[in-house]
């Protein structure tokens, strides 16, 4: 049986929890990649204590619950982005390294 102290640090580490993805989400968009892997970090340290209590499942944490599925779609879409226009950007410095040596060995 949980008690109301349990029920008020879960809510509470929650309540952390949301605000370290809506943090990680505005890094993620700035390109802030160290500072989010900071905060990552906190966060999965919030996941480990919140999961195993199984009290995320109660009907109380619903709208909780959704909030957290809504913010890591978010920070996945996001870092996804991110990736792609990184990817993006190596290509075409790769290119651009192949055009300078196809010059160089002409020269």
């Amino acid at each position: 049986m949980s008690t109301d102290k349990d029920i008020s640090q879960l809510s509470s580490a929650i309540d952390k929890l949301k605000s370290l993805l809506a943090e990680q989400i505005k890094l993620a968009r700035q390109g802030n990649i160290s500072k989010l892997e900071v905060l990552s970090s906190q966060a999965s340290l919030l996941v480990e204590k919140i999961v195993p209590s199984g009290l995320t499942e109660r009907a109380e944490f619903k709208t909780d619950r959704e909030q957290l599925q809504q913010l890591y779609k978010e920070l996945s879409l996001v870092l996804t982005s991110q990736k792609v226009e990184t990817t993006e950007e190596l290509g075409r410095v790769r290119r651009g390294r192949k055009t300078i040596e196809t010059y160089r060995t002409n020269l």
